[in-house]
């Protein structure tokens, strides 16, 4: 199977398999190509309706450009450390990106996301964010605004009282928790319609049907969700006074 970056020809392919309404999968069958590349090459660049071959191509070589000649990032350089290496990180960052994108955050949104849960202190400033995605303010602002909306990140202030925007091993249980309660408002919002629409009618029974499903799959969901807090906490905070108290016993 080829590996390396796509090349012209091939992204014209893709938009020509785009254009025929074919799979992701059978255009990446045509190429050789994993169809995870060919999901993040037109994710990236503008989706399945917008997906422009040669823009794509462009924008492409611009990317590759600006990483070779973007300077060292100053004092944020050595949180990186631990073997990283920079273009494979560049690489899985934005794979990361295409994911949280697949499931419907809007693209700076998802890049804000990323950032914070690849860096190795796992928190960020505004002005940090903006360097690292060379992006606007205003952008930066907009993205934490809706992610702290979702429970996904939190805000504290460090020591010089500068406000950080941070990621933690809450901030999945959170949101998940957030979309469960979100699946249970449906529930009870079909079934009030329940009522509206008359008892024995079919969209009655309909309704009726969606809101059981939400009941079921929101209650699953934060059951699911507590257990797996529950034992993953237990689990981390057990293991250094289990050490601690091995050693103990030892001496």
């Amino acid at each position: 199977m080829p590996g390396g970056r796509l090349t012209q020809q091939e992204r014209r392919q893709i938009a020509s398999g785009l254009a025929d309404s074919l799979a992701y999968a059978e255009i990446a069958r045509g190429l050789d190509r994993p169809t995870s590349t060919i999901t993040r090459e037109v994710t990236r660049n503008g989706g399945p309706t917008a997906y422009r071959a040669d823009l794509a191509h462009r924008a492409t070589e611009r990317r590759a450009h600006r990483r070779k000649h973007t300077p060292p990032r100053g004092q944020e350089a050595p949180t990186q450390g631990h073997g990283r290496d920079d273009e494979a990180l560049r690489e899985y960052e934005e794979t990361f990106t295409t994911l949280f994108m697949q499931q419907g955050l809007p693209k700076m949104t998802s890049r804000v996301l990323t950032c914070l849960f690849t860096t190795n202190a796992g928190s960020l400033t505004a002005s940090e964010l903006v360097r690292r995605l060379q992006v606007s303010p205003a952008s930066v602002s907009k993205a934490v605004a809706f992610l702290e909306s979702q429970g996904l990140i939190r805000r504290e202030r460090d020591e010089r009282r500068r406000e950080r925007y941070l990621v933690d091993n809450d901030a999945w249980y959170q949101s998940t928790i957030a979309g469960a309660r979100g699946v249970a408002q449906l529930a009870e919002t079909a079934r009030q319609g329940v009522g509206v629409l008359g008892r024995d009618s079919p969209a009655a029974a309909r309704l009726e049907n969606l809101a059981r499903f939400s009941d079921f799959i929101s209650e699953s969901i934060i059951r699911a969700a507590e257990q797996a807090r529950e034992v993953l906490h237990t689990k981390a905070e057990a293991t250094p006074g289990d050490t601690a108290e091995s050693g103990s016993e030892r001496a």
